[in-house]
């Protein structure tokens, strides 16, 4: 390949305070971005148990924010690979905050739902560029650990906006969920100005000269810490930026993997972990009660998160996957008949452990990893467009199936899935661990699911 060898002379970096600034400007907006996620749970539990909602409304809310993310996965994907990833991620960012502001003022639920969906596109924008950017980043060596800690700090959103719910919502009303939202999106995208281009990127697009310009100060900057090692030429070819690619071996089962396992995740997340308060609140618990139930289950997200992360590069994605899926299985299928008000939160948090372990090797790791950087946010985009779109019917059978079977239809659900998840990743997933992008994104796929190509020295 021709040009300034981005990748190569990336992953040969170590660890500086150049990789801790990226990660620490990428992690704050995706942070803003679970937490607004995941206030969905206690926002909807309360809106319920006022009137000002009803369980379809809630279930409308729920379906057009997953509408407004599948617009926005899709969107970024074209935009991402075309303009950049610092100018996709400063737009997704400010329609985010301006439209969570506007939230806080809604006067009924329909106009709720209306600015629900321009904020689904800002979050759906941003979790493809963020996970992406960081990829392009990251060292080959370390890429797993990197990406999995920011799926850490994505969803500790969760139990932050459960914690912060139990303050702010019985002081000062749901409303001012969005205004935290929206005020900290803006925020950030005012610091995150100081965020670099992708020298990756840049290199995609025949910009070299920006490129090479931003890698030597990258690297000047990482020789503070010792003296750099040689950069490895690169074998691999430059892969086609077509669209059509992504439809020919071999990305095509990847694109196929990609949306599967973005379809499952998605519903699990969405389809269980967020509706957590209004099933308990329709069990009759009262919202204080339905929160702190809420809250010692979605610690299990933080932890479940940095166990994927610290396995991803030690034991491979694919085990990893395998592995969590069935132990979400397991607890899954405990769950629905634990009725001890002491047991029932803890089995839940067993539950929920795997259950992002997953969500940090799928949104954070797997999928960014399995595409070459001159299509990675359009196919990132695509799979997160089927996992988005398919969880816009989730809140209606949800409540079907909750209606008419209670949670044990939900996990039942949720559970035929994750045999569909293993299923996938054994027959048509590799293995990118501590392998270069470069050299994955045109690898010949094994028999075995590993990719040809040479490994990064330990």
């Amino acid at each position: 390949m021709t040009g300034v060898n981005a990748g190569a002379r990336l992953d040969r970096l170590p660890v500086s305070a150049f990789h801790r600034r990226v990660f620490a400007l990428v992690a704050i907006g995706m942070f803003f971005d679970g937490f607004d996620i995941y206030i969905v749970g206690t926002v909807l539990g309360t809106t319920l148990k006022s009137g000002f909602s009803t369980m379809g409304q809630n279930a409308a809310f729920v379906s057009m924010t997953f509408v407004g993310m599948m617009l926005g996965s899709f969107v970024t994907g074209f935009l991402g690979d075309r303009f950049g990833r610092r100018f996709t991620y400063q737009a997704n960012l400010a329609l985010f905050g301006l439209a969570s502001l506007a939230a806080a003022f809604a006067p009924n639920m329909s106009v709720l739902i209306a600015l629900r969906f321009l904020m689904g596109v800002g979050l759906g924008a941003e979790n493809v560029v963020g996970y992406s950017t960081l990829t392009e980043f990251a060292p080959a060596a370390t890429r797993g650990r990197w990406l999995g800690f920011m799926a850490v700090v994505v969803v500790t959103g969760l139990p932050v906006a459960v914690l912060v719910s139990t303050v702010m919502i019985p002081a000062f009303g749901w409303r001012s969920m969005f205004v935290l939202g929206g005020i900290g999106a803006l925020v950030v995208w005012y610091i995150r100005k100081a965020l670099p281009e992708s020298p990756r990127w840049l290199e995609s697009v025949g910009r070299n000269a920006e490129a090479e310009a931003l890698l030597v100060r990258i690297e000047a900057e990482a020789s503070r810490h010792g003296t750099l090692a040689p950069v490895a030429a690169s074998t691999a070819s430059a892969p086609s930026r077509a669209l059509s690619t992504l439809f020919m071996p071999p990305l095509a089962s990847r694109m196929v993997l990609g949306c599967i396992t973005l379809i499952v995740i998605n519903t699990l997340i969405y389809g269980f972990i967020t509706w957590l308060p209004s099933f308990f609140v329709k069990q009759g618990l009262s919202i204080a009660a339905s929160f702190n139930f809420t809250l010692i289950m979605s610690l299990g997200a933080p932890v479940g998160s940095a166990i994927g992360a610290l396995t991803a590069d030690r034991w491979g994605r694919k085990p990893t996957l395998i592995g969590a899926s069935a132990v979400a299985i397991v607890f899954g299928a405990i769950y629905p008949f634990v009725t001890d008000p002491v047991v029932l939160p803890l089995v839940g948090f067993a539950l929920t452990v795997p259950m992002y372990v997953l969500v940090a090797l799928l949104f954070g790791i797997y999928i960014p990893e399995l595409f070459p950087t001159e299509v990675r946010l359009r196919a990132s985009g695509i799979c997160n467009t089927f996992g988005r779109g398919a969880t816009i019917v989730t809140p209606f059978l949800v409540v079907k199936l909750f209606t008419d079977y209670g949670v044990v239809g939900v996990l039942a659900l949720m559970i035929g899935l994750l045999f569909v998840l293993i299923v996938a990743v054994m027959v048509l997933g590799i293995e990118p661990r501590r392998r270069s992008l470069e050299d994955l994104g045109g690898g010949d796929a094994a028999e075995d699911g590993s990719v040809r190509a040479p490994a990064i020295a330990r």
